[in-house]
């Protein structure tokens, strides 16, 4: 029998531990990635502000998925089959450890993206595969033998047996025009994970500020997220932030990204509680001025803004607050409200919602319904994490199947 040829197309993570899983389980088997730029995995080298938050603290797989706004409950069987248990495993049998944050975050312990990209990049040569960058796919075609021609942006050809798509969420890139092609719906792309542009004089030079409990909801919806926040030269971005745009990634595309948000500063407590809190240190620091800071977990340079913007200076004194007064700081602490007038791409988790209608894929395998031989993973497929890891465990775990399924096919000429 000749040997067989397995072509990936993307050099991201998913792709890379595709190629890895497929080539260590099937050796003689001939397996290639094909990188369009000079830089292969080149967000994981970004992710995680350079750290690379490989994965997430969550060893339940029906408690993951409540983590995939698109996605859950296609992705609840290949995490009993792929877990952040595995991948943990996984890079520390290849002398990469893994630590846990206090958020579940989990990272290499040298807190280099870079210890990553090498375990991967030397696990892939080591298993024999053929990186190719600069080499990018234009078009594919069926051949008569049931395999894929391939026309390389180089100008060559290249046919395979089976081909992967791990293309990510780029729609120029050609793998979402090659799934057409081949019969496959392309869910509408749009931006998961991005901060939120806003002007207003309460957070104008205050970039840096954190606030560790904050819950944040888009007025007039059900979207909501508790979590930190974070202050930034644009506006707002955080854990609660980020989170609150990837589950209304399609509803806030849907507003043009203008929309008003109603920030909670005080941990969730409602504008009553806070009320009622704020009687209290009236009563305990009569005397204190109101901008020496009530607390809160609230850092001094907001908490002023926030007096200020409740009608109070910040010299008053707590005895000589008005009910009326303190009703308003405590709406500003529990229900302030600011206008969001467009959005920022996050970075460090560059994310987009939609790709590869998922009921076309075969979760077992990963391989198309549509295309036999032709198979996806990673972000090429309608699905999308919040930020913590969960968008990496979802590469690792789609790639880890299609890797195991494309070496089945390699061996018997079938997935």
């Amino acid at each position: 029998m000749s040997t067989r040829k397995i072509v990936v197309v993307g050099g991201g993570a998913a792709g890379y531990f595709a190629a890895i899983t497929c080539a260590e389980a099937a050796p003689e088997t001939e397996v290639v990635i094909l990188e369009a730029t000079a830089h292969p995995l080149a967000k994981v080298k970004v992710s995680g502000g350079g750290r690379c938050n490989v994965t997430h603290a969550c060893f339940e797989p029906r408690e993951l998925v409540k983590r995939y706004p698109r996605g859950s409950r296609e992705l609840l069987g290949p995490f009993h089959q792929w877990q952040p248990r595995d991948t943990v495993a996984w890079f520390e049998r290849r002398g990469v450890a893994l630590k846990t944050e206090e958020d579940g975050r989990m990272f290499p312990t040298t807190d280099s993206s870079q210890t990553i990209i090498d375990c991967l990049q030397t696990a892939a040569a080591n298993a024999g595969v053929d990186l190719r960058t600069r080499c990018g796919l234009v078009t594919a075609e069926r051949t008569a033998a049931g395999g894929f021609r391939l026309e390389l942006t180089a100008g060559e050809t290249l046919e395979c047996d089976a081909l992967l798509l791990a293309t990510g969420g780029n729609r120029s890139s050609a793998g979402f025009a090659v799934a057409e092609k081949m019969g496959h719906t392309v869910e509408p792309l749009a931006p998961s994970l991005f901060t939120f542009h806003v002007a207003d004089p309460r957070l104008q030079d205050l970039s840096g500020i954190a606030v560790a409990d904050t819950v944040a909801s888009v007025a007039g919806s059900k979207l909501s997220e508790r979590g930190p926040t974070l202050i930034t030269h644009w506006g707002l971005s955080g854990p609660a932030i980020l989170r609150l745009s990837a589950w209304g990634a399609r509803e806030l595309q849907a507003r043009e990204y203008r929309f008003p948000l109603v920030l909670n500063w005080a941990g969730g407590r409602s504008v009553e509680q806070v009320r009622a809190d704020l009687v209290q240190l009236r009563a305990t620091y009569p005397r204190r001025q109101i901008g020496t800071n009530g607390g809160f977990g609230i850092p001094l340079r907001l908490w002023e803004r926030l007096v200020v913007a409740a009608g109070l200076k910040l010299d008053t004194i707590w005895t000589s607050v008005s009910n009326a007064l303190l009703g308003n700081l405590a709406a500003q602490l529990a229900a302030g409200e600011f206008t969001v007038s467009g959005k920022s791409m996050n970075k460090e988790e560059f994310v987009t919602c939609g790709g590869i209608r998922l009921g076309e894929i075969d979760f077992k395998t990963m391989q198309s319904r549509r295309c036999p031989g032709l198979f996806f993973a990673g972000e090429v497929l309608d699905i999308d994490g919040i930020t913590g890891g969960f968008n990496f465990q979802a590469a690792w775990t789609t790639g880890y199947l299609a890797g195991r399924a494309l070496a089945a096919f390699s061996l018997v000429g079938r997935a």
